[in-house]
């Protein structure tokens, strides 16, 4: 039953999945330097340069759950993934400003 588009989902629904289902990948598109500073807790970055990483490390039928600055670039990212085969793809709602106004767990570089 593969996937033809992404589904949008809350961040509050991501948080829930990833904790429901551990082999759920959050995956911040955001650039390296805003990711170092702060993401969600547990996401990986996902940039053209870690992109050969993550495609060896994820499998295709893991759900990944996109993010980016406010859930614009993370639906371009999540068809890009679609078309590469992934299977259970996803976009966060609003991205990484509306997990912070949803008041999920940060990790945060001190």
């Amino acid at each position: 039953d593969v996937m033809t588009d992404f589904i949008e989902i809350t961040p509050q629904q991501a948080w829930e999945m990833l904790q429901k289902d551990e082999n759920a990948v959050l995956a911040d598109v955001r650039d390296q330097v805003r990711f170092n500073y702060s993401h969600a807790q547990g996401a990986v970055n996902l940039t053209e340069h870690t992109w050969p990483d993550f495609e060896a490390e994820y499998d295709y039928d893991q759900p990944i759950l996109v993010s980016c600055y406010h859930g614009v670039s993370s639906r371009s990212v999540a068809t890009f993934l679609l078309q590469r085969g992934y299977e259970k793809v996803y976009s966060v709602q609003g991205g990484f400003a509306a997990w912070v106004d949803a008041n999920l767990p940060l990790e945060m570089a001190y």
